[in-house]
C-alpha cells in the first residue's frame, strides 16, 4: 500500500510566506523598540533603552480611568451585539430566511458610512437626556458600526448547520425556542460567536472617531488618550500603543481559554449521559 508524500512548498511560496509574516510583524516589532528607545534618529537602532515613556504614561491621571472606560465599552459592545445578533440571525435562518438577503444588504452598510457620518447623525437625532452624549449612545454606535463582524461570523455558522432539524428536535422534546436557542443553537456556533466577539472587542478598544465626537471628554477613552500623547512624545504614544496592542492580545486568549474550557466541559457532559 503506497502512500503519497506531502508536496513540499516551492521557493516562491516560501518566500511569499516569509515577506507576508515580515510585513506584519516588523511594524509591531518596531513599536515595541521605539517604545522603550531614548532616540531613534540617526542611527540603524536605538542609542539607547528606558522605560522611562511607560513610567511617565502611568503617572497620568487619566491612564487607569481610559484604560477603564475601554474596557468597559468594549465589553458591553460585544454583549449588547450578540443579545441582538444572535436571535435575530437565528430567527431569519429559521423561520423567515426569505428576508436574509435583506439583511445581509444591511448588514453592508456599516462599511459604507464614515464614523464622522454616524457618530454626527446619532448626536443630531439623539439629543435628548439622557441619552445625549452618553455612554449608552457610544455602545450603540459602536455596536452598530461593528454589527457587520458579529453578524457574518454567527451567520456563516448558521448556514453550516441544519438549523430546521435541530430546531424541530428539540421541540420535539419540549423545549421553547429560548432553550432551543440557548441549548442546542448556541453550543453548535459557538466558534463563530467567539470570532465575532474578538473581532468587535478588537474593534471598539481601539475606536477613536465615534468617541471622540459622541462623548469628548466626558467619556474619555484610551485611545483618546493615545491620540493626545501623538502630539507631545512620540516615544510614550509608541508605549500606549503597545500597551494597548498588549491588552487587546490578552484578553483575546483569556477568551479563547475560557471558551475551550467551557467546550471541554460541555463535552464531557455529553460523554456523561
Amino acid at each position: 500500500m503506497s502512500t503519497e508524500k506531502k508536496a513540499r512548498p516551492s521557493a516562491v511560496q516560501v518566500l511569499i510566506l516569509v515577506l507576508f509574516i515580515s510585513y506584519m510583524l516588523i511594524p509591531i516589532i518596531a513599536t515595541y523598540v521605539f517604545s522603550v528607545a531614548t532616540r531613534w534618529d540617526r542611527t540603524i537602532l536605538p542609542e539607547g533603552y528606558s522605560l522611562k515613556g511607560y513610567q511617565i504614561a502611568a503617572q497620568n491621571p487619566y491612564f487607569f480611568k481610559t484604560l477603564q472606560n475601554s474596557l468597559v465599552l468594549s465589553l458591553a459592545s460585544v454583549v449588547v451585539s450578540l443579545l441582538v445578533v444572535v436571535p435575530t440571525v437565528y430567527w431569519v435562518h429559521a423561520r423567515v430566511y426569505a428576508a436574509k438577503p435583506l439583511l445581509d444588504l444591511l448588514m453592508i452598510l456599516p462599511f459604507g458610512i464614515p464614523g464622522v457620518v454616524l457618530a454626527l447623525a446619532l448626536v443630531q437625532v439623539f439629543n435628548f437626556q439622557p441619552i445625549a452624549r452618553s455612554p449608552f449612545l457610544l455602545i450603540a454606535a459602536t455596536v452598530v458600526f461593528t454589527m457587520p463582524f458579529m453578524y457574518r461570523s454567527v451567520s456563516n455558522n448558521l448556514a453550516a448547520i441544519d438549523i430546521t432539524t435541530l430546531t424541530e428536535a428539540a421541540q420535539s422534546l419540549g423545549a421553547n425556542t429560548f432553550n432551543v436557542l440557548l441549548r442546542v443553537i448556541i453550543p453548535n456556533i459557538f466558534t463563530g460567536i467567539l470570532s465575532g466577539s474578538l473581532l468587535v472587542f478588537a474593534t471598539v478598544f481601539a475606536e477613536f472617531t465615534l468617541a471622540r465626537l459622541i462623548v469628548g471628554a466626558g467619556f474619555k477613552t484610551f485611545p483618546m488618550l493615545l491620540v493626545e500623547y501623538t502630539r507631545i512624545d512620540g516615544t510614550i504614544a509608541a508605549g500606549l500603543s503597545v500597551i494597548s496592542f498588549t491588552i487587546a492580545w490578552i484578553v483575546s486568549l483569556l477568551i479563547l481559554w475560557v471558551s475551550s474550557k467551557s467546550l471541554d466541559k460541555s463535552h464531557e457532559h455529553l460523554s456523561a449521559r
